[in-house]
């Protein structure tokens, strides 16, 4: 029977590449210029520090731009709360990979929900999908791609048929 995996995964090593571009162009712009501004990636969070609010929010647009030229969906950042002191800021941006039950259970119900004749089962961090024709499991990819209500990107693997 043909079947799928439904997964979140992160390619580290373009988030590796889009953090050291993102580090190269703050080291050459105007703005920034005689501060200690700089982004650190300690496994798949990034840490942003530098002297101010207004420069976090300027090194989060720049992250966010890199990222996107790196073909990293931005859906997986996530925003923890900035600690600003007199002359120095700092914040954490942390990649998610993986789905968590909360959104495998959404994407579950989703298929169910429509009424096309496949299974659905929550494996670990993934969803596989299993049906006896090839343009349904098409169907449940096309379905998947037009939700807004999942949070996270989504890629489909091992699609065998």
């Amino acid at each position: 029977m043909p079947s799928f995996d439904i997964v979140s995964e992160l390619d580290k090593h373009e988030l590796q590449n889009a953090v050291d571009q993102a580090n190269k162009e703050v080291t050459t712009r105007y703005d920034f210029k005689g501060t200690e501004s700089e982004f650190i990636l300690n496994g798949t969070t990034v840490t942003m520090s530098t002297e101010s609010d207004f420069q976090l929010k300027q090194m989060l647009d720049i992250l966010i731009q890199k990222a996107n030229r790196r073909n990293i969906d931005v859906k997986c950042m996530e925003e923890k709360a900035p600690t600003i002191q007199l002359k120095s800021a700092k914040q954490d941006i942390v990649m998610r990979e993986g789905l968590d039950t909360a959104i495998a259970k959404k994407i579950v119900k989703a298929i169910k929900d429509s009424k096309i004749k496949v299974q659905a089962a929550i494996q670990g961090e993934s969803v596989r999908v299993t049906g006896k024709k090839r343009d349904d499991l098409q169907a449940v990819m096309q379905l998947l791609r037009g939700m807004e209500e999942i949070e996270m990107p989504l890629q489909f693997n091992n699609f065998r048929d």
